[in-house]
């Protein structure tokens, strides 16, 4: 049994000083180049799906790819994660075919685009997080909008986005209230806002301190360093993959994304689970552009997935080497469901933020 709970691979990746890098998937081929890579560097791994993801593949589909991917990588501890919850409905159907983590976004509303209270964001995660610790399962809540500091807002992604401009501080995750909200719901890892974004165009220029607030991590990790931390829209959009796209016919105009160095920066001050989706949608698509180009007879489907497999597979494995992940899977010990539920219900678990049990 390969399957893992979010916040075991974190505990773990935080006692060892390294990231995680959480990849969405839709596919077959995505989840097959991404365990490949995986397998290949001994690295523990996240796959996650958002709501557009389980709607495109249904739930039933997701689900027993997941259960085929724990046969044929049995040495790999993988976590499959919700990507963006709504809702209660959209985590406790997760839950039900066997996602080990979910992620209530109660930054938004239901709607998935309307900017909600902080009253609404605590009282909507701690129900979910009381729901999915029942079971064993993990919870990631977000704190702060997801947006860019550039535009003042941010971009939707399979229908997920805050929809108009928004304040600076709502773009960016306020330290004191990161506590507060930790201690309030008991959430397992904290995605915080810092400036990113969803999508390829997150910097209209290499991103600095004013447009990339990496303080902010730096300072949430100051007063909770027992927290495990998440940045979304992490992606870089590497060069060389937006080059590839252009030779080959695409239209991408010129953009940055978030600095592979950078992200390295915030796994020393408590990131440990990394969202990647453009980069991996990027490596994919360039060298379907690529075959298409070069060989415009082909139709086979397969001439043009297996280049994209290998693609993303390069990808995945830099990542994984970046970050740390690699050489870390074969040490793991996975420990079940019902034992991790166990822990919670007895008070093993709670977030480590001071004065929390006071809290209580």
């Amino acid at each position: 049994m390969a399957r893992i709970t979010l916040r075991q691979l974190l505990d773990d990746a935080a006692e060892h000083g390294y990231g995680v890098p959480a990849f969405n998937i839709n596919n077959m081929e995505q989840a097959l180049g991404i365990m490949e890579a995986a397998a290949a560097v001994d690295a523990p791994v996240i796959l996650q799906a958002s709501r557009g993801a389980r709607s495109y593949a249904n739930d039933i589909m997701l689900a027993k790819m997941v259960e085929a991917l724990e046969e044929m990588y049995p040495q790999i501890p993988l976590c499959l994660h919700l990507d963006h919850g709504n809702e209660e409905a959209t985590c406790a159907t997760a839950l039900r075919y066997g996602f080990t983590s979910v992620m209530m976004d109660g930054s938004l509303e239901a709607d998935a685009k309307t900017p909600a209270s902080y009253d609404y964001n605590v009282a909507i995660t701690r129900r979910v997080v009381d729901l999915a610790h029942w079971v064993g399962a993990s919870v990631e809540g977000e704190l702060g909008v997801l947006g860019s500091l550039e535009q003042g807002g941010g971009e939707q992604e399979d229908g997920h986005g805050v929809i108009g401009e928004v304040s600076d501080d709502q773009l960016l995750t306020d330290p004191d209230q990161a506590v507060d909200f930790v201690r309030a719901t008991r959430v397992d890892a904290l995605a915080i806002a810092m400036g990113t974004s969803h999508g390829a165009y997150k910097f209209s220029r290499k991103p600095d301190g004013d447009i990339l607030a990496m303080h902010v991590i730096e300072e949430i990790h100051r007063r909770m360093p027992g927290v495990h931390l998440v940045m979304h829209g992490s992606s870089s959009v590497p060069q060389e993959l937006q080059d590839m796209f252009n030779a080959f016919g695409g239209e991408m105009p010129q953009t940055w994304g978030v600095p592979v160095e950078e992200i390295v920066r915030g796994i020393r001050h408590g990131v440990r689970k990394v969202n990647i989706d453009t980069d991996c949608r990027l490596a994919m698509t360039a060298a379907f552009r690529k075959v298409a180009s070069e060989n415009r007879s082909e139709f086979d489907p397969r001439k043009f997935l297996k280049p994209a497999m290998e693609g993303l597979k390069t990808l995945c494995r830099e990542r994984f080497e970046a970050f740390g992940t690699a050489g870390h899977a074969s040490r793991i010990k996975v420990v079940p469901l019902p034992e991790m539920a166990r822990r919670y219900r007895a008070g093993s678990l709670e977030p480590k933020v001071e004065g929390l049990a006071a809290a209580a």
